[in-house]
């Protein structure tokens, strides 16, 4: 049996690290380099960052804190926000991150993952699926904006899409299950797994 791995996923907002509640109700839980500083002597696998401000805002990614996650981080680290294009992507890799997550800019510009992953390497491009049920039907769809837009996608098949392109994993995130404490939806990750035949990660 394959040992699970632990990967923590961090949300900064406005500076800090926040814990939601299906992607609402943030409370201040710390400081995100001594965050870091905790999870390297807990040796966990991997480390995700998602600045949760940053496309909502329609601004970039924080270079400066990323570089000085990236330094202090003794684990692969995974960066999420703000991320439109494959520069960026290019920019990002440079300060020491080993992947680079995308998920409104690749649902709204699907290009966007191929011309990453040409640049920097499949190995290095992480698709998020944030995914809650929705509609009169309540069928899972892909939500961006931090949960605020439907897009009526299904989310097993914009995986397909993007292993086509050159997405190197998925991160399967359930909106409806985040920060409940109520564990994994697992008919959501089984319908990704179904889809797709890349690396999965779950969140939610």
């Amino acid at each position: 049996m394959l040992r699970p791995r632990i990967i923590p996923c961090l949300l900064v907002h406005n500076g800090g690290l926040v814990k939601t509640v299906r992607f609402a109700e943030s409370k201040y839980v710390g400081d995100p380099i001594n965050a870091v500083r905790i999870f390297n002597e807990k040796e966990v696998d991997e480390l995700i960052v998602a600045d949760i401000d940053a496309t909502v805002l329609g601004r970039e990614p924080d270079y400066s804190l990323i570089a000085n996650l990236a330094a202090e981080c003794r684990m692969p680290l995974c960066y999420a926000g703000g991320v439109k294009t494959p520069e960026q992507v290019e920019q990002i890799i440079s300060l020491g991150v080993e992947k680079v997550a995308i998920s409104s800019a690749a649902i709204q510009s699907p290009e966007l993952i191929a011309e990453s992953s040409r640049r920097v390497g499949s190995q290095s491009i992480v698709v998020v699926l944030d995914v809650k049920k929705g509609g009169l039907l309540r069928r899972y769809e892909l939500f961006t904006h931090n949960g605020t837009r439907s897009t009526g996608i299904n989310p097993g098949e914009f995986a397909k899409k993007a292993a086509a392109l050159g997405a190197g994993e998925i991160l399967v995130n359930s909106i409806d299950q985040d920060g409940t404490m109520e564990g994994f939806d697992l008919e959501l990750i089984d319908q990704v797994r179904d889809a797709v035949s890349l690396p999965i990660s779950a969140l939610g």
